[in-house]
């Protein structure tokens, strides 16, 4: 009879009753070498112990079988859970090649990852993967296509073996495949030496991780889009308080709720950061077109940047081409944050230079507005010559704005308004591709903007 045994982290605490009964019944145990001192407490003198180096996990297996296969009762240790890259598959096809009468009984354990999450919070209370960054016996190609597949699944993610003396550059590759689909500000934490006595936890970011304070005794836990920390604690929600949050509100704020959650549900690609999904699942729930997933383009962070200027108070204007635009944006969100909107397409000083110049009114409003605020966040959602008139003064250096809503709609030079806008590099910007757009897009692009601090926990409708 062979037991596999998980004998957990390393703590006394956390190796389970019948890893210890396991233990209690054997004639022999075999294990790596340093993983005896945790079980020593329950080992009598007349057990034989058979320790190897690491590395040796084949000869492992071989020498239980063979002591099983003498009549003796065999423990084979691993720590963690035997199960999880530990000794329990090895055992099991040496038994489908051997054949013969041995038992096999894998005990479980608590594994690393269960005990890191445990001294980080609750990091793994929705869906997620643990991936080996070792490959000694998997192609580092194959570990790369699951790093992949799990930052884009939005998997909370936990990572054993993350980086040794020799293998230095992995987990600087993992964080960097990460972030092509993760915010940088997503939750991390890394835990060495759980459960012994150098136990080390740390939380930080994406952005932050320093992947030189991890090593081989280290298992790292990265959030997904929801996780988030508080007061110490790295937290995962489940979900349970998403109903109550769906009915927080009047009914305005319940059914916005309700609509973006059936947005994502209908979404090709949900898992999407922060920064492009917020804006995203406002331009869909005011259009109803999902055409918005592949029309919406927007520059790095651009929502969360762009927020950020307006909290600091450094936006404190915006300039729109027309007044369906300004009528959209949210009076409440504007007062509550201290912004104000402009809008001078019906100012007669803008009717009087169309006039004269041959341009249209909402060509001129953006020239007057633009001379009197140039800094500020400029909404086009109705007249692609406001937009081309945006993009020249910009180029002639008459104005910077701090940013840049394109939506204009139509058939007359609107595609290549748009081509003009991406032109104008280190401006934050939201833009519709193609001819579609509208007044009632670039409001709600916009508030996207001012309610962008929901965005991590979806919570859309605040000041409707």
């Amino acid at each position: 009879m062979i037991y596999v045994v998980g004998i957990g982290p390393g703590s006394a605490g956390d190796i389970t009753q019948a890893a210890i009964e396991a233990l209690g019944k054997s004639d022999a145990v075999v294990g790596y070498k340093p993983y005896f001192q945790y079980v020593e407490r329950y080992l009598r003198p007349s057990q034989k112990l058979v320790d190897t180096g690491m590395r040796h996990e084949t000869e492992r297996a071989e020498q239980a079988f063979r002591l099983a296969e003498e009549g003796q009762t065999v423990s084979v240790i691993s720590s963690g859970d035997a199960g999880i890259y530990g000794m329990a598959s090895l055992i099991l096809e040496m038994k489908t090649k051997r054949g013969g009468g041995v038992d096999v009984e894998v005990v479980p354990g608590i594994s690393a990852f269960q005990k890191a999450a445990s001294l980080l919070g609750a990091p793994i209370g929705h869906d997620f993967c643990v991936i080996s960054l070792s490959d000694l016996m998997t192609p580092w190609r194959l570990i790369e296509r699951r790093i992949k597949a799990a930052a884009e699944a939005d998997f909370v993610t936990a990572v054993y073996n993350p980086r040794s003396e020799t293998r230095y550059w992995q987990l600087d590759r993992l964080k960097e495949l990460f972030l092509l689909s993760r915010s940088p500000s997503t939750v991390v934490g890394y835990v060495r030496q759980a459960g012994r006595k150098e136990e080390k936890a740390v939380i930080t970011t994406l952005a932050d991780l320093r992947t030189e304070d991890v090593d081989m005794f280290t298992v790292v836990v990265i959030g997904n889009n929801q996780s988030y920390q508080w007061q110490g604690s790295f937290v995962t929600p489940r979900g349970y308080y998403r109903e109550e949050a769906l009915l927080e509100g009047g009914i305005g704020q319940s059914i916005m709720r309700r609509s973006f959650n059936s947005i994502i549900s209908e979404l090709r690609q949900p898992d999407l950061p922060p920064w492009r999904l917020w804006p995203l699942l406002h331009a869909v729930h005011t259009t109803a077109d999902f055409d918005m997933e592949t029309l919406l383009w927007t520059t790095e962070r651009a929502a969360e940047r762009l927020y950020e200027g307006v909290k600091k108070g450094e936006i404190k204007t915006i300039v729109t081409d027309v007044s369906m635009v300004a009528s959209g944006i949210r009076k409440g969100a504007l007062q509550r944050l201290g912004v104000e909107v402009v809008c001078l397409i019906n100012d007669p000083r803008a009717a009087e230079m169309a006039n004269q110049l041959g341009i249209t009114r909402a060509q001129a409003g953006i020239r007057l507005a633009a001379k009197a605020h140039p800094s500020a966040l400029f909404a086009i959602g109705n007249a692609p010559t406001a937009l081309l008139e945006l993009c020249d003064l910009v180029r002639k250096g008459q104005c910077n704005p701090s940013g840049i809503v394109a939506a204009p709609v139509g058939f007359v030079h609107v595609e290549e308004s748009k081509h003009a806008a991406k032109t104008l590099w280190g401006i934050p910007m939201l833009l519709i591709e193609g001819r579609k757009g509208g007044s009632g897009i670039a409001a709600t692009l916009v508030n996207s903007i001012l309610t962008y601090d929901d965005a991590p926990t979806l919570r859309a409708g605040r000041d409707v």
